[in-house]
């Protein structure tokens, strides 16, 4: 495994870069891309993002003007907060096998590139791209803005368990670049629409209980979403959600995606094990944050095969 000094090094080596973000990208791995690509652009190498169809309006400025044209030549393929093949969008799928550095904070990574950074205690991969960041001498604000995106989005605004005192240091560092905190984190953490508004009032008066109410489960059927006529945009970070009632300790967010399958995210304390509990549906993530896709199963099999994985894993901690 290289180390972020080696990282710096081996950015330096190489040229004509492509940086592919996972599938249904969150504010980390879009966020780590741009900057990438940014501190990349710094030191005078070409560097682009790979085309990810999913991005929502909340994330796409940060990646504005940085997309990959079609018929873009790469030479080094470098990946982002990017822990499984299965989590290749379609577009880059060819890329599997080409993956020269994998850079991520995933326990789960599945070890597909030729060279990778990856460090499960970090909180977000931002805290990762912060200290390559440093090596390259690139701590611009057009690089720490989208890291700070990064590290705030997958750390719920730094109250989430994975927050270490590292992550809070990287915080402070990005601010004193002079970026627009107070504007990232109204616009991520301050600020929904009245569907969304909307969304949550429904989902909360809809939740089910199990394991004694440690075990919370909302559910989004393609029903509602149809109904409420929601986009990706308004079920931004909903797996956030279960994780406010009192005395849960293992929240569920089920998605149905178009296809019938369900996207699941599990969010967690001490007791249960996420990533365990996703494994038993070939998906993985952090101890406290993973997700998985269960397909091939009504809403009511999904719902029992996730909480029965959630219960017993629990009963094993």
């Amino acid at each position: 495994m290289l180390t972020t000094k080696e990282v710096a090094e081996f950015l330096r080596a190489h040229d004509d870069y492509l940086i592919l973000t996972h599938k249904r990208p969150d504010g980390d791995t879009l966020g780590c891309a741009a900057a990438l690509c940014r501190m990349l652009r710094g030191i005078g190498k070409t560097a682009w993002l790979l085309k990810n169809e999913e991005v929502t309006d909340n994330y796409a400025p940060y990646v504005d003007g940085l997309w990959a044209a079609e018929d873009y030549a790469c030479a080094t393929v470098v990946s982002v907060d990017l822990a499984a093949l299965s989590l290749f969008p379609k577009n880059a799928e060819q890329f599997k096998e080409r993956v020269d550095l994998a850079i991520d904070h995933h326990g789960s990574y599945e070890n597909f590139g030729r060279e990778w950074c990856v460090h499960p205690e970090c909180a977000a991969c931002g805290e990762i791209l912060y200290e390559v960041a440093v090596e390259l001498g690139q701590m611009t604000p057009e690089v720490a803005l989208p890291l700070y995106v990064a590290v705030a989005t997958d750390t719920g605004c730094f109250v989430y368990s994975n927050v270490t005192a590292n992550t809070h240091r990287v915080a402070a560092a990005l601010m004193e670049t002079g970026i627009d905190v107070r504007g990232v984190n109204k616009k991520h953490f301050r600020t929904k629409t009245k569907k969304r508004l909307a969304l949550e009032g429904r989902l909360l008066s809809e939740m089910e209980y199990f394991d004694d109410g440690r075990v919370v489960v909302v559910q989004v059927p393609q029903a509602l979403i149809r109904e409420m006529q929601l986009t990706e945009n308004d079920m931004d970070d909903l797996a956030a959600l279960g994780g406010l009632v009192e005395g849960q300790d293992c929240s569920v967010t089920m998605k149905e995606m178009e296809n019938g399958d369900w996207k699941i995210s599990v969010r967690t304390g001490p007791r249960v094990d996420a990533c365990k509990v996703c494994e038993n549906f070939g998906g993985g993530g952090h101890k406290a944050a993973s997700g998985c896709v269960i397909r091939g199963k009504t809403q009511e099999e999904t719902k029992n095969a996730i909480v029965k994985a959630c219960i017993e894993v629990g009963a094993h901690a």
